[in-house]
């Protein structure tokens, strides 16, 4: 199963950061055969963690150059010159590391990466929890954040410490409510000491005595091999010691002296000195996507970064797209009313057809076409295997309270599923974030589909309920070169420059990788002339209609019982099954998501401020398992494997 491994050096120990380094990087090397699915490491020193972890083999872990600087930085940070030569630590220091084999919890969920992050705890656990689900029930006061059964262990320990129990006595506690296995070590705020601990048996542990430090590790074999490899690096020799089952030590940083004790109940248990964190940054930090997104320049004005195609900032750090912007001119409820009255029919006979995905534009549009306008309109959906099961059950709502015949367009799903996943593979062999929207070619169809209905029900009117200028992504087709901006959400007006520019680079895309010439190529082929080429003379009714966010929400949940995610209380894009995946994909490698340039239009309206956006989108961003799982399973990849490539693209920032 997963290998722990790690060192404790006190302050004063003759090491420098080049020698540390070597020493993770043996330690991680001789570990990495009990697990290659994700690896992490924790840097302790003077109070605070610092965390690195990702969804990768260990040996490829070694070789990026953002653990290579984490690595420097942390571990040259605990360093000074001594007095007669050479380096030496400044401070104590204490290193656990973790190779981890996935159990519970999928690893492309980096919280249920080890290190393991609870409250003011911080540490690694291998084994298998198998009660902890009962351990959750029974403790209801603790919130359960991630998948993996090692977070009950952290949870626990961290709830017992905070009340004021020693880290000896809060361990042992815990481990008497265990079932299964646990070899654990461990790092609480407060506690000026690592706790190790075994209930199997599968952890040891050499002090060397001069110059006073002490490593550990899951087996002997590789405990034992690295002590004989690094003996004179390290300045002495050291037994290894193992904790048996239902041993544990208390090894404190000033010293690197283990104080084993037992996980049974008893009176007296080892105690050490605490310590208070005084630093003013905080407690853990945790290097990963979201501390370098963080770090992203962005728009002083909306929350745009410099990732951004297109983008540049003046000398007070305003973006471009807010200099430039001035609020869109809508043609109004009147010019609505004179263009719908030209088909209204008083006969209750159909006089338009409405463009129904379920979502909640077209669901508010349809509540306005009839009540409002009063509009008989006939509404057609198009199922390409990506819409998702709320959206379909709110097609059911809308229509059946507002007695709306509803018409139904499906693809040949499997194919269309098929489509997705070959091209996804081929991107992931050559990515360029510009063919992204290759994905979801499949989708624009709906166009075609109402071209389709008009002549064969000789109704002329087609309404999109679409056009809201705060839904903009003009950033897919940045990636791609092209600059757009009079476009009124409508491809079709694209300029005749840019539609070529955008064929141009599909094409060039395509003869850089082969790959993408799969049996989805007529269907793309087709998707660009449907979308680009054929005639577009719809009526949009949000170039009429104010968009309001607010209103719309309250309209279709209060009137309509209209259903929203359980995960996130955006209701933009939940009836999109792809929606989830394209912008983990946008954020990971750019920094952004739709919902980056979402919130960033919304505080140009001066609908909300830009403290808001940035709290909002931790939420729009953060990954929806479940979601992305249901897509995975829908279009037949392996998600573990897809992300995880996915997360070693090379970044924007």
């Amino acid at each position: 199963m997963c290998g722990i491994f790690g060192f404790i050096a006190p302050a004063g120990t003759p090491w420098d950061a080049d020698l540390m380094r070597h020493f993770i990087s043996d330690l991680i090397g001789r570990s990495e055969p009990r697990g290659r699915d994700a690896a992490g490491l924790v840097i302790i020193s003077d109070g605070q963690a610092c965390v690195f972890k990702k969804a990768m083999r260990p040996d490829r872990l070694l070789k990026r150059r953002d653990f290579r600087d984490f690595m420097a930085a942390n571990l040259g940070a605990a360093t000074m010159p001594a007095s007669g030569g050479g380096t030496k630590l400044s401070r104590p220091l204490a290193v656990i590391g973790h190779c981890r084999l996935v159990t519970n919890g999928a690893q492309i969920v980096p919280g249920n990466n080890q290190p393991i992050i609870t409250g003011k705890t911080v540490g690694i656990h291998n084994g298998i929890v198998t009660n902890d689900a009962e351990l959750w029930a029974m403790h209801d006061d603790l919130v359960r954040q991630l998948d993996t059964d090692s977070e009950i262990i952290f949870q626990l320990v961290d709830a017992r410490v905070a009340t004021g129990m020693g880290m000896a006595e809060a361990l042992s506690e815990t481990y008497q409510e265990l079932v299964g296995t646990a070899s654990t070590v461990l790092y609480s705020d407060g506690q000026d000491a690592l706790a190790l601990a075994s209930n199997n048996g599968s952890l040891f542990y050499a002090h060397v005595a001069d110059p006073g430090v002490l490593f550990f590790a899951s087996e002997r074999y590789i405990l034992d091999a690295f002590m004989a490899a690094k003996q004179a690096a390290i300045g002495g020799g050291g037994s290894t010691v193992q904790l048996k089952a239902g041993d544990a030590a208390l090894v404190p940083l000033s010293n690197a002296v283990p104080l084993p004790f037992k996980l049974e109940k008893q009176a007296e248990r080892p105690k050490v000195l605490s310590r208070q964190n005084n630093l003013e940054s905080p407690l853990f930090r945790i290097y990963d996507l979201s501390e370098r997104i963080s770090d992203l320049q962005r728009c002083t004005q909306c929350i745009l970064p410099a990732t951004y195609p297109f983008i540049d900032f003046n000398s007070d750090g305003v973006c471009n797209y807010c200099r430039q912007y001035t609020p869109p001119k809508l043609a109004g409820p009147e010019a609505l009313e004179a263009e719908l009255a030209k088909h209204r029919r008083t006969d209750g006979e159909t006089d338009c057809i409405v463009a129904f995905s379920g979502g909640r534009d077209s669901s508010y549009g349809l509540h306005v076409l009839t009540q409002d306008y009063g509009m008989t309109p006939m509404a057609y959906s198009y199922d390409w295997g990506m819409v998702t099961s709320i959206a379909r059950r709110n097609q059911a709502r809308m229509c059946g309270k507002l007695k709306v015949e509803h018409i139904f367009r499906a693809a040949d799903i499997p194919a269309k599923r098929r489509y997705i996943r070959k091209n996804i593979y081929a991107w992931l062999r050559n990515p360029h974030l510009g063919m992204v929207p290759l994905f979801m070619a499949g989708d624009k169809f709906f166009y075609q589909i109402g071209r389709a209905l008009r002549e064969e029900t000789k109704i002329p009117l087609v309404i999109f309920c679409a056009g809201n200028p705060l839904e903009r992504t003009d950033f897919k087709g940045g990636f791609a070169g092209v600059r757009e901006s009079q476009h009124g959400q409508r491809l079709f007006a694209f300029s005749v420059a840019n539609k070529m520019q955008i064929a141009a680079f599909y094409l060039a895309q395509y003869l850089r990788n082969p790959a993408y010439i799969n049996d989805s190529l007529f269907d793309s082929v087709a998707s660009y002339f449907t979308t680009f080429v054929g005639k577009d003379d719809f009526l949009y009714l949000f170039h009429y209609l104010e968009w309001n966010e607010d209103e719309i929400n309250r309209t279709l949940i209060d009137t309509y019982d209209w259903e929203t995610a359980s995960h996130t209380e955006n209701t933009w894009r939940i009836g999109d099954g792809y929606t989830s995946f394209i912008n983990y994909i946008y954020r990971t490698v750019a920094g952004f998501s739709e919902f980056d340039t979402y919130r960033s239009q919304q505080i140009r309206a001066g609908l909300i401020t830009r403290e808001q956006a940035m709290l909002l989108i931790e939420n729009d961003n953060a990954p929806h398992l479940p979601t992305l799982y249901e897509f995975a399973s829908q279009v037949g990849i392996n998600l573990e494997e897809v992300m995880t490539r996915i997360d070693a693209i090379p970044k924007l920032y």
